[in-house]
């Protein structure tokens, strides 16, 4: 009789706040599951328990089938590369079956929890200080940001389905880091369109420094364009339709069928600017911070020289021409360096070099 155990892949995050919102997500999961599946969650760093952990767990509690879940809104590097290979790597080692689901990706629950954010937002920006028509209102969606254009491509595309399903005046797209263009040029550019209202809206499943910089940037920009209301809408959490598309993710993958992940993954097939990715070799370089809690060195922005009330992410430009890994929650401080290919656009004047202007 096969006893089947649920893994769910966490990043892990300096900030205890994510780490604990994380936590309760994954321990509201068993309600959306059968009831004699075991579950248990880990992160790949800077958090414990780490996923080796719950794996140990479920496999002590007699489990020889686990279903694991990257944590995650998209396939990146991390749900593509990193997770991957410390599952493949714990099933060899100790001869247990784990199979691995997709993220959790473009999905009508997951477009009905954001709307339900917007939605919220603007009610209560409406109570607060008077309706404005959405014709008259700027939707910005703020994403992750990546290295890979299938994930950031999937940040537009639900930003167009937010759009065009909640008829919106205008839509822009943003990224907190990596990519462009990010948060502070964004803003600017849409401060510029003439809307009355615009709506931010970050587009995570949970808060840290990231949502730290999209709400500052957002401040920011409100107090140098008093004329505009800008409203911070709340990220997604531990939204009911987000449960019920994580605990979809795991069940499908004991169908008849179960669906491919990343099917437009850049080490599978040629994508456009990315076309020496295919075949690269995909490997783990996080397991040097595996465990390293909310509290380490340069976790705050008290500890950073370059910031002052929001992490702004200009710490990433001192390794940027040598094209190392390098997170955005570091600060400057006991950074992690490992090789990978150069993000085609690394100089692209919108992206992460425009933090520099925010410190001219």
């Amino acid at each position: 009789m096969t006893k089947t155990g649920v893994m769910i892949c966490g990043h892990g995050s300096r900030s205890q706040s994510a780490v604990d919102e994380f936590a309760t997500l994954a321990q509201q999961l068993p309600d959306y599951l059968p009831r004699d599946w075991l579950t248990d969650y880990g992160y790949l760093e800077f958090a414990n328990p780490v996923i080796r952990d719950g794996l140990d767990r479920l496999r002590e509690a007699g489990c020889d089938r686990i279903l694991a879940v990257p944590g995650m809104l998209f396939a990146a590097m991390h749900s593509k590369n990193d997770i991957p290979t410390v599952l493949n790597t714990y099933a060899a080692t100790h001869g247990i079956e784990v199979s691995y689901g997709r993220e959790l990706g473009v999905d009508p629950k997951m477009i009905a929890a954001a709307a339900a954010r917007i939605e919220a937002a603007e009610a209560q920006a409406n109570a607060d200080h008077g309706p404005v028509a959405r014709h008259d209102t700027c939707l910005v969606v703020i994403g992750r940001g990546a290295s890979d254009p299938d994930a950031n491509g999937n940040v537009a595309k639900v930003a167009r389905m937010l759009w065009e399903g909640l008829g919106f005046g205008w839509c822009e797209v943003g990224y907190s880091g990596v990519t462009f263009p990010l948060v502070d040029p964004c803003l600017t550019h849409v401060a510029r369109l003439g809307y009355k209202r615009v709506i931010v809206f970050p587009y995570f499943l949970f808060s840290g420094i990231l949502i730290d910089r999209i709400y500052g940037f957002t401040d920011q920009t409100a107090a140098a364009h008093p004329e505009i209301t800008f409203v911070k809408a709340g990220y997604l959490g531990d939204h009911p339709k987000v449960l019920e598309a994580f605990a979809e993710r795991i069940t499908e993958q004991v169908g008849d069928r179960p669906p491919e992940n990343c099917a437009m993954c850049k080490y599978r097939t040629q994508v456009l600017g990315f076309e020496g990715e295919v075949g690269a070799v995909q490997e783990s370089h996080h397991h040097h911070v595996e465990g390293q809690g909310a509290s380490a060195p340069g976790s705050n922005v008290a500890d950073c020289t370059l910031c002052d009330s929001f992490c702004t992410g200009e710490c990433r430009l001192d390794s940027a021409p040598h094209h190392h890994h390098h997170h955005d929650h570091d600060h400057g401080h006991d950074h992690h360096h490992h090789h990978h290919a150069p993000y085609p656009h690394a100089d692209h004047p919108l992206g992460p070099e425009s933090a520099r202007k925010t410190r001219a």
